[in-house]
């Protein structure tokens, strides 16, 4: 008898066990309901994004500021689009004019515009507009604006070239509603042999700039000495004019002189003879 009603009692709290947990299962399953159906009432539409409206999957036109907006569970639903400034770095690959490889490192900040999420949306995706619009309108630019210098004119001309290829995608995406807020090269990579011959250039250049200014410096320093030489010619003809005048000055101070030297050195030595009172003695040369 006791094992028969221990045999009822286990079957009866398997029994209750069973009943108990199928409540707790039906309970859960109403909450999971619960909550898809309060998810599915309302959308959220995060800071710095812009929710386009969708009735079965299709956008309605109509767009969503940032919070918590209602709409009809399973049959509407947001589809968020980020407009803030974003980044995308692209490796580029393009020739130049004179068929050397150009590898390019590009930084492009862009934005989707507001007023054309829903074009975005509706034509391209909100996660998609970046791999099918901008990435290969960039690698198009750069490989049609590249293809317009030479190598070295990319290196020399390089804020011209930046200027063109941004130019140049700007016209290629903003028909589809994207802004493109600052473009940049990062940098240009040229093949190993561009890259040594572009060094030897320079070593060279380098060298003629030293040969020319070693030149100039020998052209200075023979017009300094030409000058100099001048100069010194110039002072020896002054004072060799100086001497001249000096000696011819001494000269004219001398002839007198000299005259009555040679009448002294001339004279016999005998007084003349004279009569009378009035007589003039004459000492000049009388020979």
């Amino acid at each position: 008898m006791k094992e028969n009603n221990r045999s009822q009692n286990e079957v009866l709290t398997k029994k209750n066990s069973r009943k108990s947990n199928k409540k707790i299962g039906v309970a859960i399953v109403a909450l999971v309901a619960v909550a898809i159906l309060l998810s599915s009432l309302f959308a959220y539409v995060p800071v710095g994004a812009i929710g386009v409206m969708k009735t079965l999957g299709a956008p309605t036109g109509r767009t969503l500021p940032n919070g918590v907006h209602m709409k009809i569970p399973f049959i509407q639903g947001v589809e968020n689009v980020d407009v803030r400034i974003q980044r995308l770095d692209v490796l580029c690959k393009a020739v130049s004019m004179d068929l050397q490889e150009v590898n390019s490192t590009i930084a492009v900040n862009y934005r989707p515009n507001a007023n054309n999420v829903v074009d975005i949306v509706r034509y391209l995706g909100a996660q998609l507009y970046v791999e099918k619009i901008l990435a290969p309108a960039i690698q198009e630019s750069v490989k049609a604006t590249t293809a317009q210098y030479t190598a070295e004119g990319l290196i020399t001309e390089r804020a011209r070239v930046s200027a063109e290829i941004q130019q140049c995608l700007e016209d290629r995406v903003n028909p589809h509603g994207i802004s493109i807020e600052e473009f940049n090269i990062v940098n240009f990579d040229f093949s190993e042999a561009f890259n040594k011959a572009i060094e030897e250039k320079q070593v060279a250049q380098q060298d003629l700039i030293r040969i020319q200014t070693e030149q100039e410096q020998l052209i200075v320093k023979a017009e300094a000495a030409a000058r100099a030489a001048e100069e010194e010619a110039r002072a020896i003809l002054v004072r060799a004019e100086a001497q001249a005048e000096a000696n011819r000055q001494l000269a004219a101070s001398l002839t007198p002189n000299l005259v009555e030297y040679e009448k002294i050195q001339k004279w016999d030595g005998i007084l003349p003879r004279v009569s009378g009172g009035n007589a003039i003695v004459d000492f000049r040369d009388n020979h």
